[in-house]
């Protein structure tokens, strides 16, 4: 299953983005409102739990200074990645897209599809009001 945010304007440059989104507990902001549970593991892993969701463990998995960064789960029980390109326009102004590439069965997509949408598309908005 792949989902892909539209890109979102940033009023920062490539570089501060990808520094901001580098450090792990700088997500606890960019989640969305029904967040339950957020902890910083260490500086690579940090978990979360949405309402009514289970805890889920993200760690840095790759990084492309100032363009890519990838996080994926910590558990292999749900293979998955949230993956954030930036693209700079200007010194002050650049562009992120996400995107979440996941292998489930059919039934479990089906389940997750809507939540998954609805979680990084707020991750992208909160992202584009920095």
């Amino acid at each position: 299953m792949y989902l892909e945010t539209p890109k979102k304007k940033v009023n920062k440059s490539s570089k501060e983005v990808f520094d901001f989104l580098n450090d792990v507990k700088n997500f606890e902001t960019l989640m969305p409102q029904n967040i339950s549970k957020f902890e910083v593991i260490n500086e690579n892993r940090f978990l979360f739990a949405l309402t009514g969701m289970p805890e889920i463990v993200l760690q840095k998995k790759h990084q492309t200074p100032y363009s890519q960064l990838t996080f994926g789960a910590a558990s292999d029980k749900l293979p998955f990645t949230l993956t954030a390109d930036i693209t700079e326009i200007n010194d002050t102004e650049s562009e992120v897209a996400l995107s979440f590439e996941g292998e489930f069965n059919a039934m479990m997509a089906m389940m997750i599809k809507s939540p998954i949408n609805n979680f990084i598309g707020t991750l992208s908005d909160n992202l584009a009001k920095l």
